[in-house]
């Protein structure tokens, strides 16, 4: 899977001098999700679904990393937050349990609001 992955230096913005102006540091990493060999369709559906705001319209992931001065380090970076978004992303979310309040929290609430209900019709006008 990590042989589908593209990585192409970038020259990076911001500080460093001359260093800025003659070496491509910063990486941009693309990954087709709907080419992938190494993931089930079930996967690039999901992650279709959790990553879209990521995704272009032909469903390419790019990331970019222009974090240091080393283009080796930004490639361990960005190869680092792929794997992590890939991970999230696949992850089935936990199957929710339906429960019930418990007896004792259930006369609670009504005590309380049998306590409130008796500080109102306290502040109620007498008819005498």
């Amino acid at each position: 899977m990590l042989s589908e992955l593209k990585l192409k230096g970038i020259r990076s913005s911001g500080p460093g001098g001359q260093n800025v102006n003659k070496v491509a540091t910063k990486i941009e990493l693309t990954f087709d999700l709907n080419n992938s060999s190494g993931l089930s369709e079930s996967e690039i559906t999901r992650l279709k679904t959790t990553v879209k705001h990521r995704l272009t319209k032909e469903n390419i992931l790019i990331l970019h990393c222009d974090e240091n001065r080393s283009q080796h380090k930004n490639k361990n970076i960005i190869l680092k937050r792929f794997l992590d978004i890939l991970i999230e992303g696949i992850k089935r979310p936990k199957a929710r349990k339906t429960s019930r309040p418990s007896r004792g929290s259930i006369l609670k609430r009504l005590d309380t609001k049998k306590i409130q209900s008796q500080k109102k019709e306290n502040r109620k006008k007498t008819k005498y």
